[in-house]
């Protein structure tokens, strides 16, 4: 019998802040460029405050929310699972969650108090992105965020990566891959980002226990969490751990192992002008073509070609007629 949803997506709810900077921004703020840092609410605010506001863009996000919404505009029908606070972010995040047609536990009007967490996209000319990340209440994600009726009746659990650094939701990520296991839901994985790896590697082990059916990653993340010095190795040892993965190159396209072959994803050129999103929506497009009949390969080749139109434009994903035109695009 069909699933209701093709994904059920486990990550932190934070309202994207998105902005152009220039290096000079970083020096003077002590900012280390290109990586993801967990901050204060103080630290924060003076980032907020240095910035200008007005010219920033705001959106619901977080890795596995970007994710999500990416195969939804594709057309795979999606649930995420989330944790927003009573202020006015939290209702804006659950209005800009659903307004893409994403299902979720939250309920108007029933978030708990305190603040919505959020992520300062700080994208510099060389178009790489910087994040800043005060959590808020999204610090405290737990069992209680998991609706285990949507996750059972679901083909793939989606666990994202930056829940590893919290006591409570590294035991959701656990609590989640047990459920899908038991019901026999896939389970996918995305390491998130090289800090995750090389600051959590133990917690991010204890999630990939036996092993996960998927697992998206980069390059670093790859070589990071097996030990290895260089990607070929790396990509050996991954089949340890994930029955396949998909392991993301940057300009030189991707990786992918499909069980029992090793596919590489030839790139789409593109001119990068924000990073930003492009490994979540990789992993979108990717989900959505595995779960509507696709191989690895067409899955790859969409993902690549919807992360290279990504990359050419500010924010972290596409529209829905864009999505469309790049579906058809490939698969008529």
């Amino acid at each position: 019998m069909a699933k209701k949803y093709h994904v059920y997506g486990m990550g932190n709810a934070l309202v994207d802040i998105v902005t152009e900077v220039s290096d000079e921004f970083f020096k003077e703020h002590s900012i280390e460029k290109g990586i993801m840092t967990l901050v204060d609410e103080s630290r924060q605010h003076q980032l907020t405050n240095a910035i200008h506001l007005p010219s920033a863009d705001r959106q619901c996000g977080g890795s596995a929310a970007n994710t999500i919404i990416g195969a939804a505009q594709f057309g795979a029908s999606c649930f995420y699972s989330c944790k927003v606070a009573n202020d006015e972010m939290g209702d804006f995040y659950h209005s800009d969650l659903t307004s893409h047609h994403v299902s979720t536990n939250l309920s108007p009007g029933a978030h708990e108090e305190g603040i919505t967490g959020k992520c300062l996209v700080m994208t510099t000319p060389d178009a790489e992105r910087t994040m800043n990340t005060f959590l808020g209440i999204t610090a405290t994600y737990s069992v209680k965020e998991i609706d285990e009726a949507a996750l059972k009746d679901s083909e793939y659990l989606y666990i994202e990566g930056y829940l590893v650094t919290g006591e409570s939701s590294l035991h959701a990520m656990k609590v989640a891959k047990g459920l899908a296991e038991e019901q026999g839901v896939k389970t996918a994985l995305t390491f998130s980002d090289p800090s995750m790896v090389k600051y959590f590697k133990d917690q991010m082990a204890e999630v990939v226990g036996s092993g996960v059916d998927l697992l998206f990653c980069n390059e670093e993340e790859a070589m990071l969490f097996t030990g290895t010095e260089t990607i070929f190795q790396a990509v050996e040892a991954l089949k340890r751990f994930a029955q396949s993965f998909a392991v993301t190159l940057g300009a030189k396209g991707a990786l992918v192992f499909d069980g029992t072959n090793e596919i590489k994803i030839e790139p789409f050129p593109t001119k990068a002008i924000d990073t930003n999103g492009a490994g979540d929506l990789f992993a979108g497009a990717f989900l959505y073509a595995l779960t509507h009949g696709k191989s690895y390969a067409e899955a790859g080749r969409l993902a690549s070609l919807a992360s290279s139109k990504v990359v050419s434009k500010w924010g972290p994903r596409l529209d829905e007629d864009q999505a469309k035109e790049l579906h058809d695009h490939l698969f008529g």
